[in-house]
């Protein structure tokens, strides 16, 4: 199957994932909304749904959402925890592909990416994006930026052993993935032809973390885990000395994170 690496990466984190990494804010769903010119949209596409935090935003917004997940731990782990949230929604997660949905011709008011659209090959994903949207639909690819915002030190640490994770993944004895850069996005999505209006917006969103969750977000990397799997240590990776910065400067501490967020769109 094309590019099952880049799904497998992330075989066995759905907990560590759904726990430490943000959640769509209510913001972007509100512009998307806007750009539709619906208040709530009927069907709400969520491809690479992974864990349903991109998907559970839609939780009242929408009247139905579906989530298109290739990835069975992280549909799992989606499916648990809905019976936790009140819902006047019907949310499913199916099994799928960004290029390969199952939904109807011209059904879906918004498509998105969460965090997702750089381990999707383009033109078959944009593809598909329009074949399902109905004409004034809206397709966006959101990104976060890594890490959040929060402390310089820190965010050092993580930024170095990013970098670190970079390199060893760059050596084709430690990795398989493919992926296209988040850089590229909206310059893919407007060559594409399939969009008559493109555009990037920047909003942001605020979440609380700790030392623990900043180890979490960096233990639900895919290329720190599958890394660590292939035998690399914590401290050949960064991770160890990540660990131990935000132990030190943040303690027992709780504080505000800022996360920025990129959406890339596109009208149908």
């Amino acid at each position: 199957m094309p590019f099952q690496a880049n799904a497998d990466r992330f075989l066995g984190l759905g907990q560590v994932y759904d726990a430490h990494r943000p959640a769509m804010p209510v913001a972007v769903a509100d512009l998307l909304c806007r750009y539709t010119r619906v208040k709530r949209p009927a069907l709400v596409a969520d491809l690479g749904s992974g864990t349903g935090l991109s998907s559970r935003v839609w939780i009242g917004r929408a009247d139905r959402i579906v989530g298109i997940e290739p990835n069975p731990d992280m549909r799992r782990q989606a499916a648990a925890a809905l019976p936790d949230l009140p819902c006047d929604s019907e949310v499913e997660f199916r099994e799928g592909h960004s290029w390969a949905t199952g939904l109807e011709d011209g059904s879906v008011d918004i498509v998105t990416c969460s965090q997702s659209l750089h381990w999707m090959e383009p033109e078959p994903t944009f593809a598909e994006a329009a074949r399902i949207l109905r004409p004034g639909g809206v397709f966006a690819s959101v990104d976060y930026d890594q890490p959040p915002s929060f402390d310089w030190e820190v965010e050092a640490a993580y930024q170095e052993m990013t970098r670190r994770v970079k390199d060893f993944e760059s050596r084709p004895e430690y990795s398989r993935a493919v992926r296209w850069a988040k850089s590229g996005h909206l310059e893919r999505i407007a060559q594409s032809g399939r969009f008559r209006f493109t555009r990037e917006v920047v909003l942001h969103g605020m979440e609380r973390g700790g030392a623990a969750r900043v180890e979490g977000l960096a233990r639900s990397l895919g290329g720190v885990s599958t890394l660590l799997a292939a035998g690399l240590s914590e401290e050949a990776l960064g991770l160890a000395e990540l660990i131990d910065t935000a132990k030190r400067v943040l303690g027992a501490n709780v504080i505000p994170w800022l996360v920025g967020y990129r959406i890339r769109l596109g009208i149908k």
